[in-house]
């Protein structure tokens, strides 16, 4: 395996954390996965889990989710516009923008309302915890839960009036302002509310130089969450969730030479606006067990647009080359699910219809004069889909004396869907899918748990758009199994939280996207489709360690292993190149750490350093990321009443690609090149941030 210079070094650092021997004097708070059925501890969850708490997310000092994701063994992302769309989990999950039916591989959850497919909304301001389930979901979120589950969860009511105030500026004309309070609405405590509202902009660290402009990618997001809880009697418990999030960002990401300069004539936008809402009610003792309902909706319109060519007339002169693409995405979902719960058993319904419409423009013109050649394109497309999943699941548990549990789950789910476009292209495909879980825990002692675990995962089939071979039009479900086995433990009087686990996934008739040829021996007429070849295989490894040293020490450290990817004989004979290759955006390697120091006179200091291997950019290339590590710091003081803090991020400014295409994009030739949307470049600033009780 190849690892940089950073990663070794980062490595060296991991291993001090990892030998250090100070005894700890605090014990670790237990925290609950709320994204379980039963809502267990995690260190009872026979799975691997990463919990990140509100604690955790406020000291990392990160402002949006895509830069939380480093501190997660084998997890990555993907997305065309600044923010984290697209999840891959063990290399398992979706790269490119909207193509065909929404069917995301990895499930995204906020406060109950279904995101997946649409990504994070907003910033992390006022976030209580993020859950992450890694592998199949199978038995608890079905067909868009293949390679796992995100779940977000904003800060819940409570009965004391409590708020915060928070200001940033930083670097790249970086500022935010934050609100959040909360408290109780009656004299009993049993209506309890919850508001959070931030604004933030920046200009972003690209510059364009032939606009003479600064905030061609730049961000502009608005984000408000309302939570409101009631206990009206003894047995009845209710929530309410809103959220709303407004998102004007610009989009000018790629540069011809890969640097941080901008060329582009007619910058592009990432937009989304975006209002959910969830009602949750738990009946309590309602004959042997508890009832639970969970209403949720979602709507979401995104914009999103770029200069195709990535220049301007001054750039292919005298070639004319000019292009740009406009889409316009409206999605809306609505969901239903009923649980019953009892001290051993539980069963479940759940429905979801989904509508989605796409409205995409294409315009642009060719000119070679060398040639004598000319072509325009005004190509519109227009599409609706609309979807229904309709699913029951069950779970039972029962024990094997006092230290050893078994958990069974199952899921049977029946999707079906109506798709058309104005290219005259209709489909209704129609799947039906099952997957579920079997595990084993066992208590070793107090203080160390063990699992193993089989599980089924599945995703829904689908169809191909454009010109295609008739052969793949349609492409059907596939199904991954996948075996873990861990441990879990809290150890020094629960001052010290360490979990590993190892696992082997297999894939059936799995879903693989890759450019083809239209036209054989011409490179320049290629397509793209999604078919199913024999599965692959992945096998990796996850471990944490959560270790409060001392009163005024924390440590954390995270790794991740993942090996494996395509068949070494992939059966389509297009992509025989893919054959024991590994899966796009999976790097081998995924390393954090990090050290965090407090005085008892208020002041405190954070370090954090996360590496990760070299991963493909995509299935239809040979190209790949480099491995690089980043480091980032927090300084600051705090007390009862204010909290006033330094940060900085990508301390050492190490340029790393988080996404990459391989294709022709300069006139008259159009060879084949590398282009790469680079990550944040350094970023320092300062937040200040008023507490009320």
């Amino acid at each position: 395996m190849k690892i940089s210079h950073q990663a070794r070094h980062f490595t060296a650092f991991l291993l001090v954390i990892l030998s250090s021997s100070v005894v700890a004097e605090e014990a670790i708070d237990e925290i609950i996965v709320t994204a379980d059925f039963r809502q267990r501890a995690a260190s009872e969850l026979p799975s691997s889990v990463s919990i990140l708490d509100a604690a955790f997310i406020e000291a990392t000092a990160v402002q949006h989710f895509e830069e939380l994701v480093y501190v997660v063994p084998n997890l990555n992302w993907s997305g065309d516009g600044h923010r984290a769309r697209y999840f891959q989990i063990r290399g398992v999950g979706e790269l490119e923008q909207y193509q065909g039916a929404p069917n995301p591989s990895v499930g995204f959850i906020i406060d109950d309302i279904d995101f997946s497919g649409i990504g994070t909304v907003a910033t992390l301001f006022d976030v209580g915890s993020v859950e992450v389930l890694r592998g199949s979901q199978g038995s608890r979120y079905g067909a868009n839960a293949l390679g796992g589950l995100i779940y977000m969860r904003s800060t819940e009511p409570s009965a004391a009036r409590n708020g915060r105030l928070q200001a940033t500026i930083g670097d790249d004309d970086a500022r935010t302002l934050g609100l959040a309070f909360g408290g109780s609405l009656n004299d009993d405590d049993t209506m309890l509310f919850r508001v959070s509202a931030q604004k933030h902009e920046s200009n972003g660290f690209r510059d364009n130089t032939y606009l003479g402009r600064e905030d061609t990618n730049g961000r502009d997001e608005t984000g408000v969450r309302v939570g409101l809880s009631f206990d009206p009697s003894g047995s009845l418990d209710g929530k309410l969730s809103v959220i709303y999030s407004r998102i004007d960002n610009g989009y000018d990401a790629f540069a011809i030479d890969n640097s941080y300069t901008m060329l582009s004539d007619k910058p592009g936008k990432d937009g989304q606006e975006s209002v959910g809402a969830s009602l949750r009610f738990d009946w309590n003792d309602i004959g042997v067990g508890d009832l639970t309902s969970i209403t949720g909706f979602a709507s979401s319109d995104i914009e999103f647009s770029f200069d195709a060519d990535w220049g301007n007339d001054d750039s292919w002169a005298p070639v004319l080359y000019d292009y740009i693409s406009l889409s316009d995405r409206e999605r809306d979902t609505f969901s239903q699910e009923f649980r019953y719960t009892t001290d051993h058993w539980l069963f479940g319904l759940y429905a979801l219809r989904l509508e989605e419409s796409l409205a995409t423009l294409n315009q642009g013109e060719y000119f070679d004069p060398g040639f004598n050649f000319a072509d325009s394109l005004d190509y519109p497309f227009d599409s609706e889909y609309t979807s229904t999943n309709v699913a029951a699941f069950t779970q039972f548990d029962t024990d094997f004396g006092a230290a050893t549990r078994m958990t069974a789950g199952l899921r049977v789910e029946r999707r079906t869907s109506d798709y058309s476009d104005t290219d005259g292209f209709a489909a209704g495909p129609t799947d039906t899918l099952w997957g579920g879980e079997l595990s084993l825990s066992h208590d070793f002692s107090g203080d160390v748990t063990g699992f193993v675990s089989l599980s089924r995962g599945f995703k829904a089939g689908g169809f191909n758009l454009g010109l295609v071979p008739d052969e793949w039009r349609y492409f059907g479900d596939e199904a991954m199994w996948t075996i873990e086995s861990g441990i879990k433990s809290v150890l020094q009087d629960g001052a010290l939280a360490l979990n590993a686990s190892v696992f082997h996934s297999w894939r059936e008739d799995q879903q693989a996207r890759a450019s083809f040829q239209l036209v054989p021996n011409d490179p320049a007429s290629f397509g793209f489709a999604t078919i199913n070849i024999d599965g692959g295989r992945t096998w990796g490894a996850e471990a944490d360690l959560d270790w409060q040293v001392s009163e005024s020490v924390q440590l954390y450290a995270s790794a991740g292993l993942l090996m494996g990817g395509f068949p070494d004989n992939v059966d389509v004979e297009d992509l025989q190149f893919l054959g024991g290759r590994d899966q796009a955006h999976a790097p081998r390697y995924t390393l954090a750490a990090g050290i965090a120091w407090r005085g008892d006179s208020g002041f405190f200091a954070r370090l954090d350093a996360t590496a990760r291997d070299e991963f493909y950019f995509d299935v239809s290339h040979n190209e790949k990321s480099e491995a690089y590590a980043l480091l980032n710091a927090r300084v600051g003081y705090e007390n009862d009443d204010w909290r006033v803090h330094i940060w900085g991020r990508n301390l050492a400014d190490e340029y790393y690609a988080v996404r990459g295409f391989y294709f022709g994009n300069e006139p008259p030739n159009f060879p084949a090149t590398l282009y790469t949307r680079a990550g944040d470049r350094r970023h320092v600033g300062l937040t200040i941030e008023r507490r009320f009780h």
